[in-house]
């Protein structure tokens, strides 16, 4: 076997610098993620927000969020924003730490209209109010599994507990957002009666 020449090892020099190249191409830079920060502030404040409940905690888990996005994470471009989020929840569930109760569920087999619903009550807006009123278990939950679509599974890893006190979680969230939302419903149209 011949000793490599000095142009071998040039060229594998050259190729391992292209290979790194591409490689680094692949992954989002400090830029990017500063870019994705800039142009979804409004977007991922209200994440933070739904998930603390508070301004100064929101505004914790947003700046901490872009500082560890931004220290060199390995994080494939296409996913840079979901990063992001992740990395807010992730921020949120450390600053507040919920966890379940441990009440016995009723609520494990009733299904649910479609989370669209949730959102538009008679007056066509977002039940913000009637999210922040959740128990912050039951918040982080339906947070992640039904506005940011995490799986159950994901959703217990992150918040250290089982598949099923996800699912229980979510089931009550829904049942109090949906008794908000026909709290409202008659509220409404108790108002529109006496304008009668």
């Amino acid at each position: 076997m011949s000793a490599p020449t000095i142009r071998d090892e040039e060229m594998t020099e050259r190729e391992h610098i292209q290979v790194r190249g591409e490689q680094a191409n692949r992954y989002a830079s400090r830029d990017e993620f500063h870019t994705i920060f800039n142009e979804h502030l409004t977007e991922l404040y209200q994440l933070s927000f739904l998930l603390t409940r508070d301004p100064a905690r929101a505004e914790r888990c947003l700046v901490s969020g872009i500082e560890d996005c931004v220290t060199e994470n390995r994080v494939f471009r296409e996913w840079a924003r979901s990063w992001a989020k992740r990395t807010i929840v992730q921020n949120a569930i450390r600053e507040l730490k919920p966890r379940p109760s441990h009440s016995s569920s009723r609520l494990s087999g009733v299904i649910f209209p479609e989370s669209g619903q949730l959102w538009s009550g008679p007056g066509g807006h977002f039940a913000m109010d009637a999210v922040l009123g959740l128990e912050d278990f039951e918040r982080f939950v339906f947070v992640m599994s039904v506005l940011e679509h995490y799986s159950e599974h994901e959703c217990g890893l992150l918040l250290g507990c089982s598949a099923r006190e996800v699912r229980e979680a979510r089931s009550c969230a829904l049942e109090e957002l949906m008794d908000s939302i026909h709290m409202e419903s008659f509220a409404e149209s108790t108002v529109h009666e006496h304008k009668r």
